[in-house]
């Protein structure tokens, strides 16, 4: 059974910092697509970053370029995405997924099998 776990969410002030981890179990993590993906109130999931778990391109949204980084711990399945700057538009629910392995990961989400139960994130003005 693929599992997904989020955690690491929470509230912070604008200018603040993050670090979400997503664990991964039941799955073949060493090639993967992982995804963040992100959904505020009223608004469409988006694609915040992707990478291939065996060591392909990092893709990541306009709108968090140079703020957010993915990285990952291949010895704990774990996936992680490190937020800096953290803006008030970056508030929403964060999901980790999962999804067959390739170079360059698809950034929408119906390249990806497997999901997480979503972590929440507020960041306050």
């Amino acid at each position: 059974q693929v599992q997904l776990v989020e955690s690491g969410g929470g509230s912070v002030q604008a200018g603040g910092s993050l670090r979400l981890s997503c664990v991964v179990s039941g799955y073949t993590y060493s090639s993967a697509c992982m995804g963040w993906f992100r959904q505020a109130p009223g608004k469409e999931r988006e694609g915040v970053a992707t990478f291939y778990t065996g060591g392909g391109v990092t893709v990541y949204a306009d709108s968090v370029k140079g703020r957010f980084t993915i990285s990952q711990d291949n010895a704990k399945n774990t996936v992680y995405l490190q937020m800096n700057s953290l803006k008030p538009e970056d508030t929403a629910m964060y999901y980790c997924a999962a999804g067959p392995g390739r170079w360059i990961c698809p950034r929408g989400e119906s390249g990806y099998s497997y999901w997480g139960q979503g972590t929440q994130v507020t960041v306050s003005s």
